[in-house]
């Protein structure tokens, strides 16, 4: 009897239960998203920054004494039908948490995939981190108890710069213009609603949707915004669609200030610095040049660990939540883990962020951004090494970009 009180002694004072299991223990993330392909180019990106703030993670103990992570690449090539065979092949692999961010297509199709593995599969649930995926529905009718958001969805950041733009009282007139798929679609109704709501004065004068990737020169749609007398202009466009918007907007002479949600994504910064395009506002949630003290180590930390890419900063606080969720549960399992992240509460990159119970969808203030010059001072950090980068100018609250949600979600028996 005194051998084995001693030996469960040495066993707890070595991080191992009296069940025998290890408490030292690598929690494997697999990272579902495109590594090869026209856009390889961002998943490595992707893969790259969740690694570095896993690695401080690890030195850190944020999940507690002797948890750690690793990432594992799976390649899903951008489709829906190879995201969930490389799901498959993560599980065969005994992967229990995945991560995907780069496509709300194969976010939906995640989360299906997953559903239906968890229920054939009691004991060996997985859980679903999707950083930056912001389709609405995944937290309203497609949300899933095993799924969580750590980006505000575009409902929310089109509420939030409704409700920015709202407080300028000589505002009366706002010009949209959106890709023609789902979320631009969204975005468009949402801002036209949100002003509708706060500000029924203010009159859209314009509303237009294009094809996606279709048009190489936007000047027509320009000269409609001029010819609108609108005094902002507000897109949703991402990619080269914003890019060449813009370089329309300087070409035409249009000196109107542009809002977007998406201007802070990868290459746009270096389109705008080469057209030397200004008066352009971004809705995000986090600048290097917040606290240009911290960002010594994460900004410029990842910039001197990977020549020529520039930190995702949407990795950090799914990190944060998902470790101290660990730390709270004592446990890695995904369904302890998954309990501890409903309602909780942490500090992110700038401030408090909330995992919302009811959807699994995060709470979290925003800020507006001017797109400016690098000067040492509120502008210390460029962006894509353009010697340009975005400076905060005003902040959105939780309050005014928390929207209700339609989730009815089923929770597995306790």
């Amino acid at each position: 009897m005194r051998k084995m009180t001693m030996l469960t002694t040495a066993l707890t004072v070595l991080g191992f239960g009296i069940t025998g299991t290890a408490r030292a223990e690598t929690v494997k993330i697999a990272l579902i998203d495109p590594l090869s392909g026209p856009v390889a180019v961002y998943g490595d990106q992707e893969k790259k920054s969740l690694d570095f703030v896993l690695d401080i993670a690890n030195r850190e103990g944020w999940a507690g004494p002797g948890i750690t992570f690793e990432t594992v690449g799976f390649d899903n090539k951008g489709s829906p039908q190879e995201a969930t065979q490389q799901f498959k092949n993560a599980t065969d692999q005994g992967i229990r948490y995945i991560y995907q961010g780069l496509s709300s297509a194969v976010g939906l199709a995640l989360i299906d995939a997953v559903n239906k593995y968890n229920e054939r599969n009691p004991g060996k649930e997985v859980v679903y981190l999707n950083p930056t995926n912001t389709a609405p529905e995944m937290t309203n009718e497609k949300c899933s108890f095993w799924h969580f958001r750590f980006d505000s969805n575009t409902d929310m950041k089109s509420a939030g710069l409704a409700s920015f733009l709202a407080r300028d009282k000589s505002l009366k007139k706002v010009y949209q213009i959106n890709q023609n798929y789902a979320t631009g679609q969204g975005i468009a109704t949402a801002i036209r609603e949100g002003l509708k709501k706060s500000r029924p004065d203010i009159e859209i004068v314009g509303d237009d949707l294009h094809q996606m990737f279709q048009v190489k020169d936007f000047s027509p749609y320009v000269s409609k915004v001029k010819a609108s007398d609108a005094q902002v202009l507000v897109t949703g466009n991402w990619g080269a669609d914003l890019n060449l918007l813009l370089k329309s907007a300087k070409d035409s002479g249009l000196k109107i200030p542009v809002y977007g949600v998406n201007a802070q994504g990868s290459g746009t910064p270096t389109a705008l610095a080469a057209a030397n395009v200004e008066n352009v506002y971004n809705l995000t949630t986090w600048s290097p040049n917040d606290d240009i003290n911290g960002s010594k180590q994460l900004w410029m930390g990842f910039k001197e660990k990977y020549a020529g890419l520039e930190w995702i900063f949407q990795t950090y606080n799914p990190v944060k939540l998902i470790s101290q969720a660990i730390a709270n549960a004592k446990s890695t399992d995904p369904v302890a883990v998954a309990r501890a992240l409903e309602g909780l509460k942490v500090k992110g990159l700038v401030s408090e962020v909330e995992m919302r119970k009811e959807d699994h969808q995060t709470i979290q203030p925003m800020e507006v951004q001017q797109w400016t010059k690098a000067n040492g001072k509120d502008v210390f950090y460029d962006t894509e090494n353009t010697g340009w980068g975005w400076k905060r100018i005003d902040t959105v609250d939780r309050a005014s970009s928390t929207l209700p949600s339609t989730c009815q979600m089923k929770r597995p028996a306790t």
